[in-house]
């Protein structure tokens, strides 16, 4: 489920990167929110090898 979240928030990151500077602060904001996603979905793969 969070990898899902993850491919939608960077695919509307990327079309972000083509719209222009209409939406730039949400944009980047969605590329932030993508990044700490990852990085709970990673940290908590680990976590549980860890076990």
């Amino acid at each position: 489920m969070i990898w899902i979240i993850f491919i939608l928030l960077l695919a509307l990151w990327a079309l972000g990167l083509v719209s222009g500077y209409i939406f730039s602060g949400f944009i980047h904001g969605l590329l932030v929110i993508a990044i700490i996603v990852l990085l709970v979905r990673i940290f908590q793969k680990w976590r549980s090898r860890v076990k």
